[in-house]
């Protein structure tokens, strides 16, 4: 067993009956350790960086969530015990290293710990993300998942210039249409495929929403930009009328919205 019985359950859910369009999802919402797991040979500062948890990505998806009366599904737990958004064999699944900093109380891990963070975080997570989609389809609703995430301005040494980065899975139109919506003003640094590409290591857009065939794209936004209150808001609305947009002038291939 890995969580006690009074400890908070790993997935936060609001709206799941919603009629709305879209579907929020933030994977790395919390940086929460459980007890048993102390605290990972970390310190404080290093549980509040980037490492531990996406600053500033939940409450842009609660903003956007309250915005659209839509479903929102989050993990509290640090993605350093193990990260809901990447597959079962992933290397990074539960990381011996993140960025530049060692996470000691990831080393030789037993199999029944393993196996304890993955039955016990890990799966619900994705079986709430599933039984959501599934009973969206049920009901015939069309869905455009939006998964929302934040990167840090510097990586390993190397600056990042964007401000945000869309993640295509295999259905692109999301991405496209929503780097189109932001993209005119001149104003963003915009891009696709930054900071990174989703690969076979990803989980929520291949399993979740390309497997199912279901529009869908990560959202990265530039942490430095949404580490306050106001921040969160101010991308809360530029993402907000992007997905209007999208939702409003989206291509025949997504004619259903």
């Amino acid at each position: 067993m890995l969580l006690e019985p009074d400890e908070p359950h790993p997935v936060g859910s609001r709206r799941c009956d919603a009629s709305s369009p879209v579907v929020f999802i933030c994977e790395h919402a919390g940086n929460l350790l459980p007890r048993r797991c102390g605290d990972l040979g970390l310190s404080e500062q290093d549980m509040a960086r980037h490492i531990a948890w996406d600053v500033g990505a939940f409450r842009v998806a609660e903003l956007l969530a309250e915005r659209f009366e839509a479903p929102l599904l989050w993990q509290r737990y640090s993605r350093l015990v193990i990260d809901c958004n990447r597959h079962l064999g992933a290397p990074s699944l539960i990381p011996e290293t993140s960025e530049a900093t060692q996470i000691p109380g990831n080393f030789r891990l037993f199999q029944n710990e393993r196996r304890a963070r993955i039955a016990e975080i890990w799966q619900p997570f994705q079986d709430e993300v599933g039984a959501l989609l599934e009973r969206r389809a049920e009901r015939g609703l069309p869905t455009l998942l939006v998964a929302v995430h934040s990167f840090t301005p510097v990586y390993l040494g190397r600056a990042r210039p964007w401000h945000v980065g869309f993640l295509p899975g295999a259905i692109a139109w999301p991405s496209l249409a929503l780097y189109d919506a932001l993209k005119p003003g001149g104003t963003l640094t915009v891009a696709l495929d930054q900071p990174y590409r989703i690969d076979e290591y990803d989980q929520t857009i291949p399993v979740h929403g390309d497997a199912r065939q279901i529009p869908s794209t990560l959202v990265e936004i530039r942490n430095d930009l949404i580490a306050d209150e106001a921040g969160c808001l101010e991308w809360c609305g530029l993402l907000g009328d992007a997905i209007d947009s999208v939702l409003e002038t989206a291509a025949p291939a997504a004619a259903a919205f």
